[in-house]
């Protein structure tokens, strides 16, 4: 196999049971076209060959992941990511026994999606290193976890997804100054936007959680929020602050309504909408409701809690997660330093 240029795209050309093949990489990129080409071969020849499976299952994709989906969480937003991804493999396997799909399928399809990402008009003439890839993990996730729920039922014996590396994400840890957190919070247009708003910056609660928070799991008295039904699927608590309890007071609580953020006295179920309205009002671009989240955790970090606590109040179930704030934090990591090694100084 030879990789070679025409213009300024990369081709592949190689002989595959005495035939010669010559193919587009359609990519500028030559470690790209190199992987590209690699795949390409591979395809040409399972096929040329007719490779047969060592097994095969009477277990079609489709119908498997039918009964992954209904088996899933019953949490709105999180079906409805999970679909999302789904419209973009499901169309790749799902006439394809389970036990047909390779390593090689699997990269494949993590390649073909990248160069669709590559080429959506907003990432043309830019570096891989600065294109996100984020939607092309979340599907790689979401399948990981699907093969995973085929090993738990039998079907398979090793999930096809083991090994394969996480494409390039650009960070989103936003972080918002006081006065741009006053302009975002004044750009909403009502007055339920403005108290979600608010109530995720003073939490770093998940859109999901703040929407499905009941009376019920709000204790004024002691000072108090338990976040339940979460995405680690277990509880955490969140102490009220005081201007957390101001916001809560004055949130009007209607009789026989259980949840705290509803309009006429039905569950609100989402907000998209009015945030993107608060943000361009704030003269704020490229904010996602969960970014939010990220400006709670970036608060907490740089006045000086340690990334531990942060953790716990975010409900991440690993120190991994919350190490991503870890740069905010140098200030922090030097006085821990000087307090146990300049004590002489003190005295």
């Amino acid at each position: 196999m030879r990789i070679y240029k025409r213009g300024n795209i990369y081709w592949t050309e190689f002989i595959a049971d005495n035939k010669r093949y010559q193919m587009s990489t359609k990519t500028k990129d030559k470690k790209l076209a190199e992987e590209i080409a690699a795949a390409l071969q591979a395809d040409v020849v399972r096929n040329k060959f007719n490779i047969p499976a060592k097994y095969k299952a009477e277990k079609v994709f489709s119908e498997v992941w039918e009964q992954y989906f209904k088996s899933q969480s019953t949490e709105k937003e999180t079906i409805r990511r999970a679909g999302i991804a789904s419209k973009h493999f499901i169309p790749v396997f799902e006439s394809k026994n389970i036990t047909d799909i390779t390593l090689g399928d699997i990269k494949a399809y993590q390649l073909q999606r990248k160069l669709e990402i590559m080429n959506l008009e907003k990432n043309i003439g830019k570096k891989d290193s600065q294109i996100s890839y984020r939607s092309v993990n979340y599907e790689l996730t979401i399948l990981h976890h699907f093969f995973n729920f085929c090993i738990e039922k039998g079907y398979l014996g090793n999930n096809p997804c083991t090994g394969i590396k996480k494409l390039n994400e650009l960070s989103r840890l936003k972080t918002l100054s006081d006065e741009d957190i006053e302009k975002l919070i004044n750009g909403a247009t009502n007055k339920l936007t403005k108290d979600l708003i608010t109530f995720l910056i003073l939490t770093g609660c998940r859109k999901g959680e703040a929407l499905n928070l009941k009376w019920d799991d709000v204790d004024l008295q002691n000072d108090v929020i338990a976040i339940k039904g979460t995405k680690t699927k277990y509880d955490r608590y969140i102490p009220i602050s005081k201007p957390l309890k101001e916001l809560l007071s004055r949130i009007e609580k209607v009789q026989d309504v259980l949840y705290v953020f509803q309009r006429n006295g039905a569950k609100l179920t989402d907000f998209k909408r009015s945030f993107h309205t608060a943000c361009k009002n704030a003269g704020l671009k490229d904010m996602h409701i969960h970014d939010l989240r990220h400006v709670f955790a970036s608060k907490m970090v740089m006045n000086g809690t340690s990334l531990f606590i942060t953790g716990e109040l975010l409900g991440h179930r690993t120190t991994q997660m919350t190490k991503r704030y870890s740069h905010l934090v140098p200030s922090t990591l030097r006085k821990a330093v000087d307090d146990v090694w300049n004590k002489d100084d003190k005295n």
